[in-house]
Parts: structure tokens; sequence; C-alpha cells
């Protein structure tokens, strides 16, 4: 049984909420710049300048990628031959507060979404999920979500005789009602099926997936469903033009034989998340 430390843990959750912050990962920064290098509607393509300027500013002058800083999502892969000194969600919770402080970050979290709407100070709690794998390692991602696009998710229970072109239509008009609101070009994230509440969290894990689907008929429908959305209109920051979606990610799972759950969750132009393995 291997054993991570107070330290270890508390050391990687502080550098990963500083890099995803601050520096966009490589591949969401060449899907701003391949959208740029294609769009033909003049204020998109300004428009998609100025956002890889501030990915640029943001990282070489350490100055926050959005003003929002989020609220702090945390997946935890924990291997079956790990135990960790101490409690995790105590050493995450302490990490991000410490590190939201020291880095001048700005504290999103209210304590009461209805009756004590004071924030925290801290941008804590954070938003832990925890899966436990085979092995004897400890892979974590931290992930900042905006509050803007965190508005615009969207949860639609089909039935199981809804068609794949029903599924799609909804994707693309929800997309299309979004417009401006998220601040796209959006990153996005399908859960389908699960329960509800399994389809939004897988939602959040398939806008950080790296590569399209590795199922071919998955990975066809996401490209269909790019393709779609890029002829709503919408464009970068609502501004018009032919990209409105950079990438669509799906994160399918096993369903009740009477539902159908697809969700949605639509990421702003800053994808802002790391990960690594202890």
């Amino acid at each position: 049984m291997r054993t991570i430390s107070h330290e270890e843990l508390y050391t990687a959750v502080s550098n990963l909420v500083v890099q995803a912050n601050f520096n966009l990962p490589d591949h969401v920064y060449q899907a701003l710049s391949t959208m740029h290098s294609s769009e033909k509607k003049p204020l998109a393509k300004e428009t998609l300048h100025i956002l890889l300027q501030n990915a640029t500013i943001a990282a070489t002058k350490h100055i926050p990628l959005c003003q929002d800083c989020g609220s702090v999502i945390v997946f935890l892969q924990i291997g079956t031959g790990v135990t960790i000194d101490g409690n995790p969600e105590e050493i995450i919770n302490t990490a991000v507060a410490d590190t939201y402080r020291s880095h001048y970050l700005r504290s999103s979290i209210v304590k009461d979404p209805l009756f004590d709407r004071t924030n925290t100070g801290t941008n804590t709690p954070v938003f832990i999920h925890t899966d436990i794998v085979e092995g004897d390692s400890l892979a974590i991602t931290v992930y900042i979500k905006g509050g803007g696009s965190e508005n615009m998710s969207s949860l639609s229970m089909f039935t199981p005789t809804a068609d794949i072109e029903q599924i799609i239509d909804y994707i693309v008009a929800t997309v299309k009602q979004a417009g401006p609101n998220p601040c796209p070009p959006l990153f996005l994230g399908i859960g389908i099926g699960g329960t509800a509440d399994v389809a939004m969290l897988n939602a959040k894990k398939a806008v950080l997936q790296k590569e399209p689907h590795p199922n071919e008929e998955y990975r066809r429908l996401e490209e269909v469903i790019l393709q779609r959305c890029n002829t709503t209109g919408v464009g970068p920051l609502g501004f018009g033009g032919n990209n409105t979606v950079a990438t669509v990610r799906i994160k399918e799972a096993t369903t009740h034989i009477a539902t159908l759950p697809v969700s949605l969750n639509l990421n702003c132009h800053s994808l802002r998340y790391r990960s690594t393995i202890l």
C-alpha cells in the first residue's frame, strides 16, 4: 500500500489551481488558433485574435485568464493501492483557499444559495468528485468553471423512443438560445445516459477529453453536432461568424430501459483545467 502525504496532495492541488487559472492548455489554445484561421467574418476573426492575445497576456504577465475565477471542481481517481495521509477533502479545500488568497484570484462562492449569499472569501468549498480505480496512483484534475457558462447548462430527459435527430436538434437549439451568454466559442461536453445526475456529471467530464470519442458512431455524432452548431451564426462572443463551438465531446453511460437523459455542459472559450498523477 502506497501512502501519499498531506504535503504532496496540497502542493499538487495548489500547482494545478495556478496553472489552470493562468495558462490555457495547449490544445485549447490551438483550437482557438485554428478557428481564427478559418473564420470568415472580420469582426468574429478580430474577436478570436483578441481571445488569443488574452491567453498570451495571462501566461506571460501572470494575470488570470478571466476575472471570473470560477467554481473549483476537482476530479480524483484514487487507486485501490493508495492511502492519503489525512482527509483529502480538507487538504484540497485548504490548498484552494490558500492559493486563491496568495495569487489574488477572485472568490466567487457564497455560503448558501438562497438565504445567506455571503461570499465565503476563500472560493471554497470545492466541488469534489471521486472515483476508485485499480492501481497505486492518484490522478487529480482541477477544473475551473465560470458562472456565466454554468448558467447555460441544460438537461433533457428524453424517452427511448427519441431518435438521434431529435437529440441533435435539442443540442443545437440550446447552443443557439444561449447566444453570447456562455462566452463562445464553446467547448461543449455532452453526457448521455445514466440517471439525470450522472448525465450532468459526465457532461463535465466529457468537456475535459482532449481527443474525439474512440467509438466510431459517437465520434461521427460529435462531428455532426459540431457542424450543426457552427451553422447557428452565434459566433465568437455572439458577434456572428462560422465558429460558435470549438469541440464537442460525448461521455455515455448505461441507463434504465425507460430513460434517455441528455445533458449539456457549455464551457466558455477559456477552458481552464489541469491534471496530474501522483
